[in-house]
């Protein structure tokens, strides 16, 4: 890379780092890879042959609207649109208070960018979505981690940072964590939101996952609990089509006020004829037909890792069972080195994230990895695991 004008970078591109995840998938699309690296959606889960009747909606119903500027805050039938969804989920919600980005992590960002100055304090679950570091750290803040076990956060863990920091907001990822795949129980959402009500502390609640469920029972939101202390995000990616890029939120109003104003002044407003397509994919009933057949599709697939890994994996090795998500987070025992084990496994076609980047500490992750199941089939992935299997025991 040439260094001419680096003289006019900004201070803040120090800590901006390309995300190794989305390096990673460069590598995975090289001829005969088997990639078990990104969070992405299976191609079989988009609803093409509905999308041409749904197109036909939009035109009819919306017409020249769906293809004009529109409103900073969203598309006025989409917002009412997931007003209705987000009631499914326990997320209450007018439709005056939700903002619609063109994905959540657009969110995340927005979200750093009003709240976050120089050497200000986050806190994160550890591990925690690469993503949201990556947003965040724009902004150029200090990081703080909670601990956590196979029920997500400990909350004691949380009041001894918020007791020992000055915490401007807690970002997690309470269902179907990512990496892990870990859930808050319910149990302690209700501690962690009497903790976050009696602190006045806020909380980032990322929800990407929540309508991906295979077994075990519904978990209300975090925000259900502590809605005026919650920022709640999430986004139809996972259950639409994610190069729509739709993400929406709600806030207390004082954050959604200044979320709109950093977001009329970044991009004016998200996509209009893509909010439209939402607005009928949900309203038309085809939500509900879809989400079942994507459950349908990953649930077996899902259970095929986890059976092949039993057969496969070294017994030095433990490894999450998510009731739903995308992700298997696997912990490997001392020692390993999680990111050589990859390399080799890339020569053998097969692709995962190593887990030490879901970290603050990279040196907390060496021996940990996270394994997707959403985008290859089932016999893909039973010669993947075995694979990898064999490569785990070389390496001891």
């Amino acid at each position: 890379m040439t260094d001419t004008f680096r003289e006019l970078l900004s201070q803040r591109t120090r800590d901006m780092h390309r995300n190794p995840i989305r390096e990673i998938l460069k590598v995975v699309s090289q001829p005969g890879m088997i990639s078990l690296a990104g969070g992405i959606p299976a191609p079989e889960t988009f609803p093409i042959e509905e999308l041409y009747q749904i197109n036909e909606r939009v035109l009819d119903r919306y017409g020249a609207a769906a293809l004009q500027y529109d409103l900073t805050e969203g598309f006025a039938p989409f917002r009412e649109a997931l007003v209705s969804y987000l009631a499914t989920k326990q997320v209450h919600s007018e439709a005056e208070r939700l903002l619609v980005f063109n994905g959540s992590q657009s969110v995340l960002d927005t979200i750093g960018k009003i709240l976050l100055s120089p050497g200000d304090i986050v806190a994160l679950e550890s591990p925690s979505y690469l993503g949201a570091i990556s947003a965040f750290s724009s902004y150029e803040p200090r990081y703080v981690s909670i601990d956590t076990d196979d029920y997500g956060i400990i909350p004691a863990s949380l009041e001894r940072a918020l007791d020992q920091h000055s915490v401007k907001f807690i970002y997690l990822v309470t269902t179907f964590q990512n990496p892990t795949g870990r859930t808050l129980s319910i149990e302690r959402r209700r501690q962690i939101a009497e903790i976050i009500k009696a602190k006045n502390a806020l909380v980032v609640e990322d929800d990407p996952y929540s309508d991906l469920r295979y077994r075990g029972v519904f978990v209300p939101p975090l925000h259900s609990f502590a809605p005026e202390n919650t920022v709640y995000a999430s986004t139809l990616s996972k259950i639409f089509a994610p190069g729509l890029r739709l993400g929406f939120c709600v806030a207390p109003p004082l954050i959604r006020d200044w979320l709109y104003t950093a977001k009329q002044s970044a991009d004016l407003h998200s996509n209009t004829y893509a909010q439209a397509l939402a607005t009928e994919y949900i309203c038309g009933g085809t939500i509900e037909r879809q989400v079942p057949k994507i459950i349908d599709l990953y649930r077996p697939r899902q259970e095929t890792m986890l059976q092949a890994m039993k057969q496969r994996f070294p017994n030095s090795y433990r490894w999450t069972e998510p009731e739903g998500g995308m992700f298997i987070w696997v912990e490997g025992p001392p020692g390993v080195d999680a990111e050589k084990i990859y390399w080799k496994a890339v020569e053998n076609k097969v692709a995962y994230v190593p887990g030490k980047h879901f970290y603050i500490h990279p040196r907390d992750g060496l021996a940990t990895m996270r394994l997707n199941f959403t985008r290859v089939d089932e016999p893909a992935i039973e010669r993947a695991i075995a694979v990898l299997g064999n490569v785990l025991r070389d390496f001891g």
